[in-house]
């Protein structure tokens, strides 16, 4: 167990200085939306990284990297170019310098490396995975594994669905309430978050594995309580106001449920 956390640290320590890049390059692109970026990409590069120095079991890591690299690539190359790529900052960004104050660029710099360090913790299941030399328990690889496809192509549909619904000029202000996100407000997070559960349940059939599951429990939270749905809203109902307050009376928050338009 101590030769795994000084791989995760040392692993940590490559994404610390890719934050560091991405801190410098936030400035000329005047939008610190591209630390979410880093943390996706972040993450599966840590998964290559563990899998090249590693002696994981050919099979567990012929399943689990391509997850987590389809998955992070995917996801950070869909944030660059919805949220950053010729984009204004995201309205959670701007609320966040108008609350720091002064010295915006030093705290962005200590969340930008925050970033990192909570990438090194969160890839504790890619970790126990692909260091196990050990053979698992093949049934609990092939159940993350289509879990993994479940929910990858959810969150595809949910992007997708909203990417299109804000392309059209006539929704501008609107809540978007089509297809996934009539059952959920965020159908996106609840996908993200099945994801992470698949990498678990892959992890889990190596040795240590089920520490894994520290991981969903940790995105869990943050969703729910921390970085995901709460800024979120907040920046919603400031800029959707009541139509958003409605949609949020009718309409689960997580996971996708039947509408109540009582």
């Amino acid at each position: 167990m101590h030769g795994l956390l000084i791989w995760m640290a040392q692993g940590t320590a490559v994404i610390a200085v890719f934050m560091f890049i991405l801190w410098l390059l936030h400035f000329p692109l005047r939008n610190a939306a591209i630390v979410d970026v880093g943390w996706a990409m972040g993450l599966a590069l840590l998964a290559m990284i563990y899998a090249v120095h590693g002696a994981g079991y050919w099979r567990r890591t012929l399943i689990l990297l391509p997850m987590v690299a389809i998955w992070g690539l995917r996801l950070g190359f869909y944030l660059l170019f919805t949220r950053v790529n010729g984009q204004p900052e995201e309205g959670r960004y701007v609320e966040l310098r108008r609350k720091w104050g002064s010295n915006i660029g030093l705290k962005l710099l200590a969340f930008f490396e925050l970033q990192a360090l909570l990438c090194g913790v969160l890839s504790l299941p890619f970790l126990l995975a692909l260091h196990d030399p050990l053979k698992g328990i093949p049934e609990l690889e092939t159940a993350g594994a289509w879990t993994w496809a479940v929910a990858f192509l959810g969150e595809l549909t949910a992007d997708w669905q909203l990417a299109r619904f804000k392309r059209d000029p006539k929704n501008k202000g609107k809540v978007c309430n089509a297809g996934l996100w009539r059952y959920s407000r965020h159908p996106n997070y609840f996908f993200e978050w099945l994801i992470w559960v698949s990498f678990a349940l892959v992890a889990s059939s190596a040795q240590y594995g089920y520490f894994g599951f520290l991981s969903p429990a940790l995105i869990l939270y943050f969703l729910l309580r921390v970085t995901g749905i709460p800024p979120t809203e907040e920046q919603a109902l400031r800029s959707k106001g009541e139509a958003y307050r409605k949609y949020q009376k009718s309409t689960s928050a997580f996971v996708p449920w039947f509408p109540n338009y009582k």
